[in-house]
């Protein structure tokens, strides 16, 4: 499978932006989908994750409240809903999917497949 990340820009604090992810070749429906982001000069991070059957998501605590993730496997896609964006957000996002144990759901190694990146950018 194959993952595609779009909708980011350059919006102003307190705006909102949706990511979307969609997928080519197989079906989604058996993986895990995360959202991940890098800021210059820093690690790739933890966002977002949903299970494959989306009835569990899972936050990084600085986004709790303000992104929200899901999915649509009959359409193969992962949105990540950004809303009270602040300059901190500001990093390239990229899409995941795997099948991590709950253990790693934050962590890059329980991902095998990423997206090529979409770049948020959050003025004050």
């Amino acid at each position: 499978v194959q993952l595609q990340a779009s909708g980011g820009g350059l919006v102003q604090d307190g705006a909102s932006l949706t990511l979307s992810c969609s997928a080519s070749g197989r079906t989604l429906s058996m993986f895990g989908l995360g959202w991940f982001r890098q800021a210059p000069g820093k690690e790739r991070e933890f966002v977002a994750a949903i299970t494959w059957r989306g009835d569990k998501s899972y936050n990084e605590e600085t986004v709790k409240g303000r992104f929200t993730i899901s999915r649509d496997n009959d359409k193969k896609t992962v949105s990540l809903e950004m809303n009270s964006l602040k300059p901190e957000d500001t990093a390239v996002y990229y899409c995941a999917g795997g099948m991590p144990a709950l253990s790693a759901i934050s962590s890059l190694s329980g991902y095998r497949t990423w997206g090529q990146g979409t770049q948020v950018t959050v003025s004050s």
